[in-house]
């Protein structure tokens, strides 16, 4: 008997790129994620692969004895019980920055949305209010300063695009960089107060955890330059929205793109949606074409890799 792959998704061009990609070797069970169904499927399953994370719990070890591996296509595993997971003794890996270079591709589209004031500027187009050629309190990215909270994968990867803009990039991360790493990235390392106090640009990248929740928060906010801009691409809770409403709309904060909330979806009348500083997305900073092939292609790898009995990559930190 072959080992068993349960591959966890709704959709059928996901599961058809499953079938594409699944190694030689390998038996594969595409399920939903809810119901006995699921449950059942883990049962003889020595690999889960999917946007799991909520499912991770004791009971769903207790339904999967034989289970080596949860592989998530995510990067974020809020919601996961890791202390199930260590208990069963089953590592759990993220998508090992599948989805990297789509997020701060999509980082730096919501710094030039707000800096340009794009979501305006198309309006007034659409509208029939023509302003060619007249003075938008508009403003370019090169030469400001870019503050990283989090230099992972993805934060690593928008330093590069940053200075690429010609931007002057800090950064706040508990696991400091070595000074050559700072120097291939031409980053710098800064304490978050002072990150806080000196960019013009703040860009959110770190995990949703106990240290991060408000990290964010009014006192935070205060120590901001009134012409900066905060972008968020991690996870919603980091940011205290009451906060940053009452910085928006008073004028001590100049902008914000935000492509996550602390509630999924956000209710029609969150009071964000009457600001127009502001632009938003629909948690769709990581989802690309290219980046869902690379999910894949990445879990299916280290699936090989355990089946070789070789340590897996990308085990989240809670669990390495």
């Amino acid at each position: 008997m072959q080992p068993k792959i349960v591959f966890v998704t709704q959709f059928t061009d996901t599961a058809d790129i499953a079938h594409e990609m699944i190694p030689t070797g390998f038996d594969l069970d595409i399920v939903g994620a809810d119901g006995p169904t699921f449950l059942d499927a883990l049962r003889d399953a020595e690999y889960l692969v999917g946007f799991v994370a909520g499912q991770i719990s004791t009971t769903l070890f207790e339904a999967a004895p034989r289970l080596k591996l949860i592989q998530l296509l995510s990067a974020g595993y809020d919601g996961a019980d890791v202390e199930a997971a260590r208990a069963a003794g089953v590592p759990v890996a993220n998508n090992g920055g599948a989805n990297a270079i789509a997020v701060a591709e999509h980082a730096l589209l919501l710094m030039l949305a707000v800096s340009r004031r794009l979501i305006w500027q198309h309006g007034n187009v659409t509208g029939g209010r023509w302003r060619g050629n007249t003075g938008l309190d508009v403003h370019e990215l090169h030469g400001k300063t870019l503050g990283i909270v989090g230099l992972g994968t993805i934060g690593k990867k928008t330093a590069r695009l940053a200075a690429a803009f010609g931007m002057t990039v800090l950064y706040y991360d508990i696991a400091r960089l070595s000074e050559d790493v700072e120097d291939a990235l031409d980053a710098r390392f800064r304490l978050l107060p002072e990150i806080l106090r000196l960019s013009d640009v703040l860009s959110l990248h770190v995990p949703l955890n106990e240290s991060t929740h408000h990290m964010l928060d009014a006192d935070a906010l205060a120590l901001m330059k009134p012409s900066a801009i905060v972008v968020n691409t991690s996870r919603g809770p980091v940011i205290d929205e009451t906060a940053l409403h009452q910085a928006l709309s008073t004028g001590t904060l100049a902008g914000a793109g935000l492509d996550v909330f602390a509630e999924e979806p956000p209710p029609p009348n969150h009071p964000l949606f009457d600001l127009g500083n502001v632009v938003l997305t629909a948690h769709l900073a990581g989802p690309t074409e290219e980046s869902h092939v690379a999910r894949i292609r990445n879990a299916f790898d280290n699936v090989q890799r355990v089946a070789r009995d070789e340590a897996p990559l990308w085990v989240i930190a809670e669990l390495r």
